[in-house]
């Protein structure tokens, strides 16, 4: 069923936050840190961005561990680049967490980013296949989201995976009664809809600092912090790839928007279809999907605005090149659908 989507009346809302641009801004973020292979991950999401003809740009939360070349590669892009600083739990703490996990709390990052006025952030490892810039007039004042699996064994943890119950088909399994209130709904934090606010940044740092980790990290602390303004949206905005062999009957496969390259041997540019569920026909067509998107020259920065009358390639490189001597990119004009 498709989501609620109602003209958001920005004009109208009359909350306490402080604005530092246009009222009607909105952008996509992602969060990239480390000097691995996810920057080609946020590359093919720029792309992808492109090719659906999305309105927005795309903003890139870095740390200051992404090396130069990466940043250069971001911004030859069109993306907006912006450093931020790590966040990190109560110390002695993170054992209880994935520590691959742990990093991302400097996600938390973003909700000062309040030029804009609502963002979209997708992780890394995500694809946008369907223009998603609709989800942008969804009412303020939500936290917009899809429901999680607790099905697969990284939720072994869990009582929800214990007794084999999971909210995407409540009815097979029932909660049992003696193990009190069911479990508030639990989204995936890969993708989310959200508004930016500087009292809401404050609150998110001053709390992360009381609350110790849990497996999944800043995916558990942001579904705890906003369990009261969680909305659902359908799965075709976030398909985890697991919900594919664990619940094909709520998966309407030609109407997915977006992919999460989230299973385990997933990632297109480390896939070698041997781990588990990676040699499924729909997998293999994800992931070539991904990569038609990843090597379409066409969709580089460059060549699109070059395509659409702007700048020439020529005249493209000495402002890319004056771009990374000047160091670290903390601000760049990107185009749209960056």
């Amino acid at each position: 069923m498709a989501p609620h989507l109602a003209s958001a009346n920005l004009a109208a809302n009359t909350n306490s936050l402080v604005k530092q641009a246009s009222i009607s801004s909105c952008a996509y973020v992602t969060f990239l840190a480390g000097d691995g292979d996810y920057v080609k991950g946020v590359v093919g999401l720029a792309k992808g961005l492109r090719k659906v003809k999305s309105k927005y740009p795309l903003v890139v939360a870095i740390l200051p561990d992404v090396p130069e070349d990466h940043r250069k590669i971001l911004v030859s892009q069109g993306c907006i680049v912006k450093e931020i600083e790590p966040v990190y739990p109560p110390e002695n703490q993170t054992q209880f967490a994935m520590a691959y996990y742990v990093i991302n709390y400097s996600k938390l990052r973003i909700w000062e980013f309040v030029e804009y006025s609502k963002m979209i952030y997708l992780d890394g490892d995500i694809q946008v296949f369907e223009n998603i810039d609709h989800l942008f007039d969804l009412q303020n004042g939500y936290f917009y989201a899809v429901m999680d699996c607790f099905c697969e064994k990284t939720w072994s943890h869990s009582p929800q995976y214990k007794i084999g119950y999971c909210q995407q088909c409540p009815d097979r399994v029932k909660w049992p009664a003696e193990m009190g209130p069911k479990p508030p709904l639990y989204f995936n934090a890969g993708m989310f809809v959200f508004e930016p606010s500087l009292s809401t940044y404050d609150d998110l740092l001053n709390t992360v600092k009381l609350t110790p980790p849990t497996p999944f990290a800043e995916q558990d602390f942001l579904n705890m912090f906003f369990k009261d303004i969680y909305r659902p949206i359908p799965p075709i905005y976030n398909l985890v790839l697991a919900l594919l062999w664990r619940h094909p009957e709520n998966i309407e496969f030609e109407k997915v928007k977006v992919v999460h390259y989230c299973a385990a041997g997933s990632k297109p540019w480390r896939y070698t279809g041997k781990e588990d569920n990676m040699d499924r026909e729909d997998i293999k067509m994800l992931v070539k999907k991904w990569w038609d998107i990843y090597e379409d020259e066409s969709l580089d920065y460059k060549n699109t605005v070059a395509a659409t009358g702007g700048a020439t390639e020529g005249e493209l490189q000495p402002f890319l090149a004056a771009l990374s001597e000047a160091g670290v990119v903390h601000y760049v004009t990107a185009p749209s659908a960056a």
